[in-house]
């Protein structure tokens, strides 16, 4: 499964429910790195020093970011979905889906209703 780095504004639910499927998840607050104002250039230097995907709902600052360097562990950028356990299934879909996460930006929307 995914090794993730949760960025500061991804729902903690989401989280635990991601570890229920078997992802090894880290958040920004469980790894000290919380209400520091740390820039995203800086969140993601830290991921791939821990050789993690991101996971946030900042997607066009992280697409940026993707945009202009794609050597990272994968970007997993979400449209926030209070359906928790919807929200969790899509993402652990679309990342089982692939073989690698190295490199990629991947997308996780909301389904349209």
């Amino acid at each position: 499964m995914a090794r993730f780095y949760a960025d500061e504004q991804f729902p903690f639910p989401v989280v635990e429910l991601l570890r229920s499927l078997g992802h090894d998840v880290l958040t920004v607050q469980e790894a000290g790195n919380a209400d520091q104002g740390i820039p995203d250039e800086e969140v993601l230097a830290f991921a791939i020093s821990q050789e993690r995907s991101i996971l946030t709902i900042n997607r066009d600052d992280f697409i940026r970011l993707h945009r202009r360097d794609d050597q990272h562990f994968g970007i997993i950028v979400c449209t926030n979905n209070r359906h928790w356990e919807q929200f969790a299934t899509r993402i652990h879909k679309a990342v089982i889906a692939e073989e690698s996460l190295q490199g990629k930006l991947i997308r996780v929307v909301r389904p349209v209703t």
